[in-house]
């Protein structure tokens, strides 16, 4: 399996190396799969754009022959408004890679911000997410509203899941973010099972 992403995949804001999202995952999945061969590569690079990850999807995701990849992407876009349909093209390219290597994909949604309102078009980039999955009938996890639960619910004090600079998840999160992606992907990797997962709340685990 391959992460690919940006700083969010990469673990800004992580403790340490092993308290990204991807190595937590791979650790849960070994637990709940114990005879299956599971290695995730961390293919998270701070920073980029959905268009630089286009340019390493050969080397990073296709090359690597994974079963499936998580793309956790868009949130510079959204940050630095760079145009919807050209983000929507990127990632059209994109999953079209993927599938022709015969690699399934899950697409990720953007974070909850505390301060979110610093982006004015935060919303519209979400949504090329949604249509974009919608018309190529990948799954969509949805981070955006289970972080916005784990919030209003007040399962994580402010703290506990975005750091002081209000963009980056920290260990906690990190992990609860793996742990509702591993439900989604031992259920079978489907629309209505990773929906489903990150409507629960805060792991007891």
């Amino acid at each position: 399996m391959v992460a690919l992403g940006s700083s969010a995949t990469a673990g800004s804001g992580a403790s340490a190396e092993d308290r990204s999202y991807p190595a937590v995952l791979e650790g849960e999945l070994r637990r709940r799969l114990p005879g299956a061969e599971v290695r995730i590569l961390n293919k998270g690079v701070g920073g980029q754009s959905a268009y630089d990850m286009l340019q390493r999807m050969q080397s990073d995701v296709v090359d690597e022959k994974p079963a499936l990849v998580i793309w956790q992407t868009a949130i510079n876009e959204a940050i630095r408004d760079i145009g919807e349909e050209k983000l929507a093209k990127i990632l059209r390219k994109g999953i079209g890679e993927a599938r022709a290597a015969g690699i399934d994909i899950i697409l990720m949604d953007l974070p909850w911000l505390p301060r979110e309102g610093r982006y004015p078009h935060y919303d519209d980039y979400r949504a090329v997410l949604r249509k974009t999955a919608q018309e190529q009938a990948v799954p969509l996890f949805p981070r955006y509203a289970m972080m916005k639960n784990w919030s209003s619910s007040r399962q994580f004090t402010p703290e506990e899941l975005v750091g002081m600079e209000g963009l980056h998840l920290v260990d906690a999160g990190y992990r609860c973010l793996a742990l509702r992606l591993a439900d989604g992907i031992v259920s079978g990797i489907g629309n209505v099972r990773i929906e489903a997962a990150g409507r629960r709340g805060k792991p007891s685990n």
